[in-house]
């Protein structure tokens, strides 16, 4: 068969997305042993939960793994009320998405049009940034101040064609918070055409006191969505499974452009056991602020800049180093995230691991670093 002429994608893709860099993951482990012949990888980034899933939901996925052969429940019927007791909503407050980044997508094909702008801080998640090329909308680009989301800067960015504001809470990759009053600055600046997207992916990782309660203005009937997700702190990674909360209006028109049986069996399953699991989220929290203060301890020895961090990974400073570092790291089977996709060259974003994991970390770190 004779190949299209040169430049025929050109001619029928429309430029906005051709211009899309797509999302590039974490390499898996799978990939780095077959690659580099190793038997012992570590993954440090992609913010996983070092302790994985909680063994309830191990236990509920084998018991209904004989009945994929079914389509799932739709509606996330059982999921959606237990959510809803969970956060003291209604069951239609609530939307279940393929991870909450499905959600991101799902609002952007909603709310935006071409022309029509998103505002969100950057580096943020990244996810925002293509989602909005793909609507064939305006990026509108806010730089953090001191590695935090600058909300001053995010209202004066505000006019007639803002539709979206998009705040990564902490934000990824800098692990930083909007505080609340900051929030509540920005929730009662924004015009009545525009949505606030609090995305909360490592919410239950937040430790300072001034992190605020966004479900808070979703019950008060602002125009706020709250994104969260299985996916961190609860270990669902692999499954897929993410929610968003809002005034029910704003749910009633997202879920007429949510695909049909977007959530798998199986995610739904596991995650209705984590949400009863308290015992392993606490012994998770728990893990991640022991093991990040071990890690401050020894980077600070070893003089090494980072980000103090309110989620369960940790932003580095390693300057021209950078690239050497990565790779020598990989070589020993220490997987890290690099952020040049952040526009943060001299960064890398790690993920705090368990105490062995973390020790080896900083055992090989050091080598190069020095």
């Amino acid at each position: 068969m004779k190949r299209g002429s040169s430049g025929f994608l050109e001619k029928i893709v429309p430029s906005e997305i051709l211009q899309v860099k797509p999302y590039v993951p974490g390499k898996p482990i799978e990939e780095v042993k077959r690659e580099l012949g190793l038997s012992k990888v570590i993954k440090l980034a992609s913010n996983e939960n070092p302790l994985g899933p909680s063994p309830e939901a191990v236990e509920a996925i084998c018991r209904y793994a004989s009945q994929v052969h079914l389509y799932p429940d739709g509606d996330c019927y059982y999921l959606k009320r237990e959510l809803a007791l969970h956060l003291e909503v209604e069951p239609d407050n609530i939307i279940l998405g393929n991870g909450s980044d499905e959600i991101v997508s799902i609002l952007t094909r909603v709310f935006i049009q071409e022309g029509k702008e998103a505002i969100m801080g950057y580096p943020s998640f990244l996810m925002y940034k293509i989602d909005t090329q793909l609507a064939r909308g305006k990026i509108i680009c806010v730089p953090l101040n001191d590695f935090k989301i600058d909300i001053d800067a995010i209202i004066k960015a505000i006019n007639s064609n803002t539709r979206i504001i998009f705040i990564s809470n902490p934000n990824n990759p800098t692990g930083t918070i909007v505080t609340r009053e900051k929030m509540q600055e920005l929730v009662e600046n924004i015009p009545p055409w525009v949505l606030v997207v609090c995305d909360e992916a490592y919410y239950e990782y937040v430790e300072d006191s001034l992190y605020p309660d966004s479900l808070r203005w979703v019950k008060e009937g602002k125009n706020v969505v709250v994104l969260r997700t299985f996916s961190k702190i609860y270990g669902l990674a692999g499954l897929r499974i993410g929610y968003g909360v809002a005034r029910k209006e704003i749910i009633s028109i997202l879920n007429r452009a949510r695909p049909p049986f977007n959530v798998n069996l199986l995610a739904q399953v596991a995650a209705r056991a984590s949400l009863k699991d308290k015992k392993h989220l606490l012994k998770s929290k728990n893990l991640i602020k022991e093991e990040k203060k071990f890690l401050y301890t020894k980077l600070k020895e070893l003089g090494v800049e980072f980000v103090p961090s309110q989620t369960n990974f940790i932003l580095i400073k390693t300057g021209n180093k950078t690239e050497e570092i990565i790779n020598n790291l990989l070589k020993k089977g220490i997987i890290v995230r690099g952020m040049q996709a952040y526009n943060l060259p001299d960064y890398i974003r790690l993920t705090i691991g368990t105490r062995e994991e973390n020790e080896f970390f900083i055992q090989e770190f050091r080598k190069t670093f020095r």
